[in-house]
């Protein structure tokens, strides 16, 4: 993988060039052998789609700095904007030469199992009438192709769209250019007519090459050819002033004007004409801030993610069937077993319908009055929405904090936000200055003369799609004074200037850092007393100075400290006088891990809190987070137990330090593939 010079500025690992070498371990997926070759053909995928993300996102941040005038060193971990870009720019050309082998050799290999991706040169005579047709048929009416000249103002790319640069050498030896846009409406790999026990595929890019002379035969030209670009613009939403305008419809026109935001990155075929290239940037109006990165005959490689299965089972994961979870039926009253006790979901490994069932049964039980839900991403086809719509029309009162801004998923919300608000749904639109990333709802039961609360509090999104894929804990509960506080959060939704006080929740941004530093203090005095001083963190990501700064005094002090974070991580482990006393692993496998985690030994009695915040400062500081705390005995153990079983991964964890080199963890001990183990434990929680 992608080795850094000087990835360690002062205390700090930059937090662009840390998400990047996240992203070179979902490269190192793809790169494993032992995962299945389609998988490995989708991670090379997800790799992609991430990079697109960073570019919309971090790249496009930075590149505002650096326009502004502004050096920033303090902000970036000791790199100044500018130098900043540069270090993205190889460090992305890098990996990207990188990712091309790997595809190269998953191609070679998928080639031995009868899976033959062809390019347009290597069409036979029996494929061509079968593309001519589907060419006809599917793609021709969907194209959108442009015709360029020194006159003409090249219209605006759409941000992350692939495009075939035409060009046309003329008979008096004058160059034509032009652009076909690839439509997203066509899948992108074609599978061709089998041959025998042969799998054919041609991607959709080779297929517009061989229709070339179709496309084009109006002109008279003596050669063509046609190489991809893809330009990705920068992500940030802009929000019109018209005070005509529901917040609804600002957000929707935001998302629309994304598509021309300021270019930030260039990709091309690097076999692309010189001429070419130069009239395409020219017209683009690229510039040295932009990364501009040489590529090869593909891009868009997102779309590997999609790409087709063919049936051959083998080349793929074994499906696993989610579990149920021990004494909590899909078939009774969810109700009546909360009140009981708690129960926790720890999805993918256990079923997501629990979450739908809760809804439905509160959308048609005649004692719950109210409902209220923080929702942040949603499915495209979301049973959650559903759900809250019928418990609308069914005369409840259905409260919604809805996010529209949760970066590139806000046209699902959108849509489904206008359909509950024709039910009737009470939407919030988050709070001035925040945005609502906390995953809780509670209802409110007539039970007799007394209204009795019911909710779950989790880690993750509703959102049924991600719940297969994502590892989350979501917390069902009847404790009073946890959902006490929780509706506490509702009000605050309302009436944003009065600050609450929580008993039990730890809430950003008004309490997160104050409570959580009180948390690691204490390990510090126990540690001064000569007692064990132990704190254990999983998340995504952290990048927050001062929760870093705050790790690094427990280590000094002696605390021991293990983390697991899947993503960024700008805290350097390890380093003597500083963060000696500080592991950090990293698992990327089969599913995102996506749980947030934080355990406090407090001498030997731990406290241990399920999340929605990651330490960044966004989610300190600029969100409406949720920190729960775990009371019950059996589910606090069984939380500890699923995070001994990550970290004792020596599979697919990675050990993060200084150099940033992704190693995998390696020793002597039993092989423990941590995402497997952990469903393995679930099935045996169910016979025992």
């Amino acid at each position: 993988m992608t080795k850094l010079e000087s990835p360690v500025h002062n205390s700090y690992i930059n937090r662009e060039i840390s998400w990047l070498q996240f992203n070179a371990r979902v490269l190192q997926e793809a790169e494993d052998e032992t995962v299945p070759l389609i998988e490995r053909l989708r991670f090379l995928g997800i790799f992609s789609n991430n990079l697109d993300e960073f570019f919309k996102v971090r790249y496009a941040t930075v590149k505002r700095i650096v326009e502004a005038g502004k050096g920033a060193k303090n902000e970036l971990g000791g790199i100044r904007a500018k130098e900043l870009l540069e270090i993205i720019t190889q460090i992305v050309i890098d990996q990207q030469s990188e990712s091309l082998d790997i595809l190269y050799d998953i191609v070679k290999k998928l080639k031995k199992e009868n899976i033959h991706i062809i390019n347009e040169a290597q069409i036979d005579d029996a494929q061509r009438d079968f593309i001519k047709e589907y060419f006809l048929k599917e793609v021709s009416p969907a194209l959108v192709t442009i015709i360029l000249n020194d006159e003409v103002v090249l219209p605006n790319l759409k941000d992350s769209g692939a495009y075939l640069a035409v060009k046309m050498l003329m008979p008096d030896d004058t160059k034509q250019f032009a652009l076909i846009e690839i439509p997203k409406s066509v899948n992108r790999f074609v599978v061709l007519p089998k041959q025998g026990e042969k799998f054919f595929i041609i991607a959709v890019d080779d297929l517009l090459r061989h229709c070339l002379s179709d496309i084009f035969n109006i002109f008279d030209y003596k050669s063509i050819s046609a190489h991809m670009i893809k330009i990705t613009r920068d992500g940030e939403l802009d929000f019109e002033s018209d005070l005509s305008k529901s917040f609804i419809d600002k957000i929707s026109d935001s998302v629309k004007h994304r598509e021309v935001g300021e270019p930030v990155r260039f990709v091309y075929d690097k076999t692309i004409d010189k001429d070419t290239l130069e009239f395409l940037m020219s017209k683009m109006g690229i510039d040295e801030t932009d990364s501009v990165i040489p590529g090869g005959r593909y891009h868009n490689r997102r779309d590997y993610m999609g790409f087709p299965s063919l049936g051959r089972t083998d080349l793929l994961y074994d499906k696993i069937e989610a579990l149920p979870i021990k004494g909590l039926s899909l078939q009774t009253s969810i109700f009546e077993a909360i009140a009981k006790k708690d129960y926790l979901l720890h999805a993918p490994y256990q079923t997501f319908s629990y979450v739908v069932k809760f809804l439905r049964e509160a959308a048609l039980d005649p004692k719950v009055k109210t409902i209220k839900i923080t929702i942040y991403r949603l499915a495209e086809i979301s049973h959650i929405a559903s759900s809250l719509i019928n418990a609308a029309i069914n005369g409840k009162t259905v409260t919604v904090s809805i996010e529209l801004r949760a970066r590139f998923d806000e046209q699902a919300n959108i849509n489904y936000a206008k359909q509950m608000e024709e039910v009737g749904v009470h939407l919030i639109f988050g709070v001035t200055g925040l945005k609502v990333h906390s995953k809780m709802c509670v209802i409110e039961r007539e039970e007799g003369k007394k209204f009795h609360r019911y909710g779950f509090i989790s880690t993750g999104n509703f959102n049924e799609s991600t719940a297969k894929i994502y590892t989350d804990y979501t917390l069902f509960t009847a404790n009073q004074k946890i959902l006490k506080d929780v509706d506490k959060i509702f009000g605050f939704f309302e009436t944003n200037y009065k600050i609450n006080k929580y008993k039990h929740l730890i809430v950003s941004p008004h309490y997160t850092k104050r409570e959580v530093f009180k948390l690691i203090d204490n390990e510090i005095e126990n540690v001064s007393l000569g007692k064990e001083g132990l704190i254990r963190l999983k998340m995504n990501s952290i990048s927050s100075y001062d929760m870093v700064d705050k790790l690094y005094e427990a280590s000094r002090a002696g605390v021991k400290i293990q983390m697991i974070v899947r993503g960024l991580c700008c805290l350097i482990p390890g380093v003597p006088g500083m963060s000696e006393n500080i592991e950090v692993i990293s698992v990327v496998d089969k599913f995102l891990e996506h749980s947030r985690i934080y355990i406090f030994g407090n001498n030997g009695n731990p406290k241990l809190y399920i999340s929605s915040a990651d330490w960044m400062t966004r989610n300190i500081e600029n969100r409406v987070e949720v920190s729960c705390p775990i009371y019950d005995k059996e589910i606090k153990q069984e939380i500890i137990d699923t995070f001994n079983i990550c970290w004792k991964d020596n599979v697919k964890a990675r050990v993060l330090s200084d150099s940033q080199e992704n190693n995998y963890r390696v020793n002597d001990n039993e092989k423990i593939r941590s995402q497997y183990a952990i469903y393995d434990y679930y099935l045996k929680k169910l016979k025992d």
